[in-house]
């Protein structure tokens, strides 16, 4: 899962979901000088990328991408899952998204110095771009794409991904609705281990 999807799953803990948005930026086990609930939010972060990867429907989806992304297809299912989770936000939560990706923006600026380099690098750029909330918007994961796209020096191919999405539209959405359920009811368990220090 991407950015939007991490921090949901997190619950309404600050610090887990400073964990859980900062993982990707974290080698192996280099992160015990992180407080002991940052260092849960990395772990479940862990976590959900390996329920997410060997999930059947995940799989289901990355078959339908042409074949050119080759190793960048879990990348791509994963912006095009957090487009539907921002699309159907008030599904999920009761909170409108635009109040909640300014809350999240706000928690992270307050706690900046604690993020990892990488993370810090890249803020600035999340909030100007607002990505977060213009995952709901087909220009937005366009140039969500397009960045990728760029980092990868334009081999993963990857800004245009908007064509299999616009193909395959429906047939993603059912995807992540299905998929989303099943990641939700496993992350209320592992919140609950996490409650009772069992992570």
């Amino acid at each position: 899962m991407n950015f939007l999807a991490h921090l949901y799953l997190s619950g309404n803990n600050k610090e887990l979901m400073i964990g859980n948005f900062i993982a990707d930026h974290i080698k192996g086990n280099k992160f015990s000088h992180f407080s002991e609930e940052i260092q849960k939010g990395i772990i479940l972060h862990r976590k959900i990328d390996t329920y997410t990867d060997a999930h059947k429907i995940v799989r289901q989806s990355k078959r339908k991408l042409h074949s050119r992304y080759r190793h960048y297809n879990g990348v791509i299912i994963d912006i095009f899952y957090d487009h539907f989770l921002a699309k159907n936000w008030n599904n999920y939560s009761e909170i409108p998204l635009g109040i909640y990706v300014d809350s999240v923006y706000q928690l992270l600026e307050k706690n900046i110095e604690t993020l990892p380099e990488k993370t810090q690098e890249m803020f600035p750029y999340i909030t100007k771009y607002n990505w977060l909330y213009n995952y709901q918007f087909a220009k937005g994961i366009q140039e969500v794409l397009n960045g990728m796209n760029n980092r990868t020096k334009g081999k993963s191919q990857m800004n245009l991904a908007s064509e299999d999405l616009l193909i395959h539209y429906q047939s993603f959405e059912d995807d992540f609705t299905i998929f989303f359920e099943d990641l939700r009811k496993f992350c209320s368990l592992e919140l609950n281990k996490i409650s009772e220090n069992e992570i």
